[in-house]
This record gives C-alpha cells, structure tokens and sequence, in this order.
C-alpha cells in the first residue's frame, strides 16, 4: 500500500485529473491535484510530496520546467512525467533532467503502476543513502573536532572531506547512467542505452581522472632531470592538444626559440604541468562560447629562456577567473569546474613546480582570459653553459 505516500498530480485537463486522483487513490496514494503547475507548486512548497506525477505539455509553464524547479527546491522528490505518443523527444528531455520514469498517454495502470513503484523505490534508495551520508558526515565532523588539534590530522580530514565529495558526485552520475542502461534493456530503447553508455563513459574517466590526480597529489615528488631541450615537453603538448583545439574552434600556437640550450629538467614532469595547464585555456575558451561554428578562441603557449630561469607561459581569451575564485585556485578539492574536475590538478602542477625550485603564478580575470606562467630556475647542461 502507498497510504503514507503523498502523490501531487498535475494536469491541466479536468477529466483526466479526476480519472486519476481516483485511480491513484485506490492504489493506496494520498493524491493532491493541481490544475497547472502554478498550483503545483504552492502545494509543493507547503507540504512533502516524495512522488509528482505531471503532465509535459500544459499552458504556461510546462511539465519539463516544473522538473527543473522540483528538482531546485527538493532534489531527492521523484518525477514521473505524462507524455503522448508523439512526444518521446520530451520524455528523454525528462529524463536527461532526472526525471524518475515516463508514461504515455492513454494512460494504462499497469504501465502507471511500474513507473511509479519505480519512482518509489528511487526516492526510499536515495533517502535511505541521504540518512547513511548524514550519519556517515556525522561521524566525520566529530573525529575532524576531536582532530583539531593535531595540525596534520587537520589536513587529512579535510582531504578526506574533499575526496569523499568528488566520489558522491561521480557516484551520482554513475547512478543516473546506469538508469538509462536499465531503461533501454526493460524497454529495448536504443536512445536510453546510447545515452546511459555515453554518460557511464564520462563517469568513468572522470573517475580514471580523479585517481591519476590523486596518485599525483599523494606521491613524493621525484624529479629525475636530464639535458633537455626545454621547448620539447611544450611541442609535444602543443601537438597533442592541435586536434581538440582544432574541434573546438581554438587557435593553439607555440611560440619559442628555434634552438634553446640543453638544460637540466624533468621533461616529463613538465609535460604533466602543462598538459593541465593547456587543457585547462581549452576548456576556458569553451566556456567562453567559442566553437567551430563561433570561432575567436586562442591558447599561447610560449617558452622563453634567460640566464637565471626558464617560462612557460600559457595563455588563453577564454572566460577568465573572477578575483574572489583566483585565491582559492590552489586548493585541494576546489575547482572551477564543477562535477567535472576533481581539484587536484593545479596543486599538483604547484607541488611539481615547486620540486623544481620553482614558482606558478597566476593572472586573470572574468571575460578577458587567464595567464598562467611558471618558472624554473636553470640549470645548465655543462656542454652548454
């Protein structure tokens, strides 16, 4: 029975709203109508509805906008969305805005009650994971306090903290894609498993991404220097990034001396560095609106050389960083990126520079591009001092 189930229907058509109220309240649902989502949403904002049912297309604001600001205001509460047949292109909308399950109209019960013990189940597993983290935050809030006093366990926690948020975030996505692959194998839809696949892809290297940048940021530095070429590790990058530049409408340009002095350097390490750095302009430019089809993007990369130090600067035209982000840029677990950085990245490009003797400094601001620029003291290869 759902008899402590609160359901909220909306749907502008008067007959359809009252076949299902009842329908509903038969089923054991405690069913509140709403005529539009206008009402649906005063209702919802004075009491607890776990379950919306809610047509998609109505006057005024339609179902898919009513999801948004559902999910806005009470992420957990489950969504099931009313559709006509000739309205599948909606109903995926629906369900890439974490829409619980779809039905189409007419309505039958038995495809109504799947879709809607599905919902139930989704809203008791997330409440279920809600109560386990609150206890689990719990828990560490109280070791973290009793902690305090030890500087270094400080930190740990604080890692701790941050690490365990990038995992629920990638933990999420990976639940959202697995969803749709279920949806596609119950209903043998190829746009669900496409959709679900190319989500658990993402997941996936953003989970890969997380724990090369954790390795990075763990580990003892070890540089292991060499005679090098200290344009070389900027060439590579520069050719590795040329085709994503090129895709993404950005001019990618190097610019450096046709012939440098060997110098003593950890090319590799380097390499690392500015591979961050340069994706980083790229996905900066993105940000910023340019495109193949909105072209205006740019990334430089320039390599100079004196005889105190090396620089590798890396600049771009793309979004910027706003003055109260650029402080914070260094730290572990924050990233400008949302869900899809992991916060690492640039600390262990400062731990790497650093292990070289070195420094990275930062210039940006928002809607003008950025310019980061690292420098590392010289150490002559004898050959060519």
């Amino acid at each position: 029975m759902n008899g402590h189930f609160s359901l909220l229907l909306i749907d502008d058509e008067d007959g359809i709203r009252k076949v299902l109220g009842l329908t509903l309240a038969d089923a054991g649902w405690n069913v509140s109508p709403a005529a539009s989502a206008e009402e649906a949403l005063g209702l919802f904002r004075q009491h607890d509805f776990p379950i919306v049912l809610t047509d998609i297309k109505m006057p005024g604001m339609d179902g898919l906008e009513l999801l948004k600001v559902l999910k806005e205001i009470k992420p957990e509460t489950e969504v099931v969305l009313m559709t006509g047949h000739g309205d599948l292109d909606l109903a995926i909308q629906g369900i890439k805005l974490d829409a619980a399950d779809f039905v189409t109209k007419p309505i039958h019960d038995d495809a109504l009650d799947i879709a809607l013990a599905r919902a139930k189940e989704r809203w008791t597993m997330r409440r279920a994971i809600r109560e386990h983290t609150d206890h689990l935050q719990d828990l560490v809030e109280q070791k973290t306090r009793e902690l305090l006093a030890a500087e270094r366990l400080a930190t740990i926690g604080q890692t701790v903290a941050g690490l365990s948020h990038s995992i629920k975030n990638m933990a999420s996505g990976l639940e959202g894609s697995l969803f749709l692959l279920r949806q596609g194998l119950d209903s043998d839809h190829r746009d669900y498993l496409e959709q679900g696949w190319e989500m658990l892809e993402a997941n996936v290297r953003k989970l890969k991404n997380l724990s090369l940048d954790m390795l990075r940021f763990a580990r003892v530095e070890e540089l292991h220097p060499s005679p090098t070429d200290p344009a070389l590790p900027a060439r590579q990058v520069v050719e590795l990034f040329q085709a994503k530049a090129a895709e993404r409408g950005v001019e990618l340009r190097l610019e450096t001396h046709d012939k440098l002095p060997l110098v003593d350097l950890d090319a590799e390490a380097v390499h690392r560095c500015l591979m961050d750095l340069v994706s980083n302009a790229l996905d900066a430019c993105s940000s910023a609106g340019f495109s193949r089809e909105a072209p205006g993007g740019s990334v430089l990369v320039q390599v100079e050389i004196s005889s105190e130090r090396i620089s590798y600067r890396v600049k771009d035209n793309g979004c910027g960083i706003d003055e109260n982000t650029l402080p914070r840029l260094f730290n572990a677990f924050f990233s400008t990126k949302g869900t899809n950085g992991s916060g690492l990245g640039l600390v262990a490009v400062k731990k790497t520079v650093q292990a070289h003797g070195g420094k990275i400094d930062v210039q940006s601001s928002q809607g003008k591009g950025s310019e980061f620029t690292i420098t590392i003291p010289i150490k002559y290869e004898n050959n060519n001092a």
